[in-house]
């Protein structure tokens, strides 16, 4: 079976923070390879949706449906429902995740 899998509007943002960060800090070569792989992460949730971890954030609030994968030095977050994964998050793995989604609830950033 086959996932569709849609980018939501705060994860196509978080894509556009994380070029920045990276392209400003380190190079625009470092930034193709990092997409690189985040592309390749994604595009296995379309066959694999189920072999992402329960974020320790969500497990410790017993939620369930958020998953995650660690690609590099980041962390994709997502939920699947029925035969779709929403991803949620595409986060450097060093940010307080609590944080990022308290500010995303309560400020709409």
């Amino acid at each position: 079976m086959v996932f569709n899998v849609v980018l939501l509007a705060s994860a196509e943002q978080d894509l556009k923070d994380l070029r920045q960060y990276i392209v400003k800090n380190f190079s625009v070569v470092v930034w193709q390879e990092t997409y690189g792989n985040i592309k390749k992460a994604i595009r296995n949730l379309k066959h694999f949706p189920l072999a992402g971890s329960i974020p320790d954030e969500f497990h410790q609030l017993n939620i369930s449906q958020y998953r995650q994968v660690i690609v590099g030095l980041n962390r994709i977050i997502y939920e699947v429902r029925q035969q779709t994964v929403y991803i949620h998050v595409i986060v450097d793995g060093r940010r307080d995740l609590q944080t990022l989604l308290t500010k995303r609830v309560l400020h709409g950033g």
